[in-house]
């Protein structure tokens, strides 16, 4: 008779919560065009993003961003003409790149040398859960050029849940930067506004 609460015991489920689940995102094949126009450089995208003149206030002449509408993700892309300043703007990549301190985890770096094609560059990753840019890089000529990539979510950061599409895109970024040019002065010496 003892034996009969027992099992009853046994038998009853005990709930345990699920944890938080995210949407499954299914990923486009990978398909690229090339960006050529009338601006300095030229490169490889995705089919599936589409490219915006940056219309930011602070914006220059052949600034764009890269939109990836299904994941509410942009690259912005700037470029400068070089005049004796490289170092300020090697600095100022690093600064930008340094204000992710307090929410990453880590920043590793890695070098991008293409001595056929004369670009040369950094590509930073930042991990952390709250980190507002995951993936930045600058590539130059060490002359003449000097162009600055980072991505960016518009959401609220959480990098765990946006992990699949981070390494996605990233793999995105880094056939922009194999894939990258830079023209000759010639090529682009007016001003195209897409």
């Amino acid at each position: 008779m003892a034996l009969i609460p027992v099992v009853f015991a046994s038998c009853q489920n005990s709930y345990v919560p699920k944890p938080r689940g995210y949407y499954r995102i299914d990923f486009p094949v990978k398909e690229y065009r090339l960006f050529d126009t009338t601006f300095p450089y030229t490169f490889e995208y995705p089919v599936y993003a589409k490219i915006v003149r940056d219309s930011s206030r602070m914006a220059e002449p052949y600034w764009i961003n890269i939109v990836y509408y299904p994941y509410n993700a942009q690259l912005h892309i700037s470029y400068k003409t070089i005049n004796n300043n490289l170092a300020t703007y090697l600095n100022d990549s690093h600064t930008l790149v340094n204000k992710h301190i307090p929410k990453a985890n880590a920043i590793s770096q890695r070098e991008y040398v293409d001595t056929v094609e004369n670009v040369f560059g950094l590509v930073y990753e930042i991990t952390g859960s709250d980190a507002a840019s995951t993936y930045q890089f600058y590539l130059t000529d060490s002359t003449k050029n000097f162009v600055r990539g980072a991505l960016y979510f518009d959401l609220v950061p959480n990098n765990d849940s946006l992990a699949p599409v981070i390494g996605f895109l990233k793999k995105d970024v880094e056939h922009m930067i194999t894939t990258f040019r830079w023209k000759k002065a010639s090529a682009f010496t007016k001003i195209h506004i897409l």
